[in-house]
C-alpha cells in the first residue's frame, strides 16, 4: 500500500526529474530523425537514423523503469529483434529499426514533450504555492510594509487592508494549495506516465515485466 509521503515522493520526482529526460530526448530524437532522413538518399542518414532509434530504446527504457511507481503495477518492454549471428555490418547497424516498437519509440519523445512540460508546471506551481504560502506568516509582515504593496490582493478584492488580512489571506491560499497537491500532482503524472504505458509498452507474449521500484523508507 502506497502511504501519503510515497505518493507525493513518487509522483513529484516523476514530474520534475522527467522533465530534463524529456528536454533531452525530445531535442536529439528531433536532431537525429531530421539528419537521418534528410540525408537518407546519400546513404549517410540511414546509419544515423539507426543509431537513433537505438538512442530513443534507451531513454525508453529509462521512462519504463520509472513507470511502475507512478501506475502502480508492473509493465511490459517490448520484444525488440536481435541481428542474426552472421549478419553483415550494415545489417547489425541497421538492427534498431527493424522492430516495429523502435518507431514508437521515436515518436514518444516527440508527442510526450508537451505533457512533460504540463505536468512540470503544475508540479513546480502547487509546490511553490503550498510552500510560499504556508511559510508566510514568516515573512508577510515584510512584504506588507513595502511601499505600495497597499494591502495587495486582498485590499483589491474588498477583504481589508490591514495586516492580519494580508497575511491570513495568503496563508489560506497556501493552505489551499497544499489540500490539493496530492491529486493535483497525480493528474500530472498520471498524464505523462498514459502516454508513455500507451507507447511504450505492451501486453504482447514477448516482453520482459517491468516490476515497480520499491522507494526506501522515510523517502
Amino acid at each position: 500500500m502506497t502511504t501519503f509521503p510515497r505518493r507525493i515522493a513518487t509522483d513529484t520526482r516523476y514530474a520534475l526529474m522527467g522533465f530534463p529526460a524529456s528536454v533531452a530526448s525530445f531535442a536529439l530524437t528531433i536532431t537525429g530523425v531530421a539528419a537521418g532522413l534528410g540525408s537518407a538518399v546519400a546513404f549517410v542518414g540511414l546509419p544515423v537514423l539507426a543509431g537513433t532509434a537505438a538512442m530513443s530504446r534507451g531513454f525508453a527504457d529509462v521512462e519504463r523503469a520509472a513507470l511502475p511507481g507512478v501506475l502502480g503495477h508492473p509493465v511490459a518492454r517490448p520484444h525488440y529483434n536481435q541481428a542474426p549471428a552472421q549478419a553483415s555490418w550494415f545489417r547489425r547497424t541497421m538492427n534498431p529499426l527493424t522492430s516495429a516498437q523502435a518507431w514508437l519509440d521515436l515518436l514518444h519523445p516527440i508527442i510526450a514533450f508537451p505533457f512533460a512540460l504540463i505536468a512540470f508546471v503544475f508540479s513546480v506551481v502547487w509546490w511553490a504555492g503550498a510552500i510560499a504560502g504556508l511559510t508566510f506568516p514568516l515573512y508577510g509582515w515584510i512584504l506588507f510594509d513595502i511601499p505600495g504593496m497597499d494591502g495587495g490582493l486582498p485590499s483589491l478584492l474588498g477583504l481589508g487592508d490591514s495586516l492580519a488580512s494580508f497575511v491570513g489571506f495568503n496563508t489560506g491560499l497556501g493552505a489551499l494549495f497544499a489540500l490539493t497537491l496530492l491529486p493535483v500532482l497525480r493528474g500530472a503524472a498520471l498524464l505523462k506516465a498514459s502516454l508513455a504505458q500507451s507507447l511504450l509498452t505492451t501486453a504482447g507474449e514477448h516482453t520482459l515485466t517491468v516490476p515497480p521500484r520499491r522507494i526506501p523508507a522515510g523517502v
